[in-house]
């Protein structure tokens, strides 16, 4: 079966996903959290890419990225574990991310994510998520907050944190490239 070209352009925006093969965990360990850390912070030094929940590729096709990280990372699962075969279902998934709308709402998603799943109450509960780095200002070494938090506010931690716990019914507005809340009522402008 032939696969579709993906679409990538330098500077372009995505957001990825990768699901392990039949469904099953891609971390058995907090070893195996570190390890793809590890992995991402290795690929990033060979092929420059921003991460900030999502990932804005520079010089590098997105295909190049996710394979050189993937195939090092099912080789460390299946060597530790004794494993072998297909550690991912299938090859990732990528939705770029065309507009500053979409890349706020991603963002939200993936934060609240582990929220939905059951897995925490709040989100900065999740020791895997950079959740903490938006709304603390928590330093990690592969996490740049600055493109997102740039769409609020000052102070934009504070902002982007009220945008997370809105209601799903609250609305938002733009005001000189600024995600704002107006008193009272709400204007989710373009963000349906």
């Amino acid at each position: 079966m032939v696969r579709n070209v993906r679409l990538w352009f330098e500077g372009a925006k995505y957001h990825v996903t990768s699901r392990g093969n039949r469904k099953s965990a891609l971390f058995l360990e907090k070893e195996d959290y570190q390890k793809y850390l590890d992995l991402v912070e290795e690929t990033r030094m060979r092929y420059p890419f921003q991460l900030h929940l999502q990932l804005k590729t520079l010089e590098t096709p997105l295909s190049i990225i996710m394979k050189n990280l993937n195939t090092k990372y099912a080789k460390y699962f299946n060597k530790k574990y004794e494993f072998t075969g297909h550690v991912f279902e299938k090859r990732y998934g990528d939705e770029l991310l065309n507009s500053r709308e979409y890349e706020i709402d991603v963002s939200k998603y993936i934060h609240l994510n582990p929220v939905e799943a059951g897995m925490v109450s709040s989100p900065e509960d999740y020791p895997w998520s950079s959740c903490r780095t938006y709304v603390y200002g928590e330093v990690h070494p592969l996490i740049d907050p600055k493109p997102i938090l740039s769409y609020f506010p000052d102070p934009p931690a504070h902002y982007y944190q009220q945008y997370m716990n809105a209601a799903k019914t609250d609305k938002f507005f733009w005001e000189d490239g600024k995600l704002l809340k107006r008193e009272g009522e709400w204007c989710r402008c373009g963000l349906e």
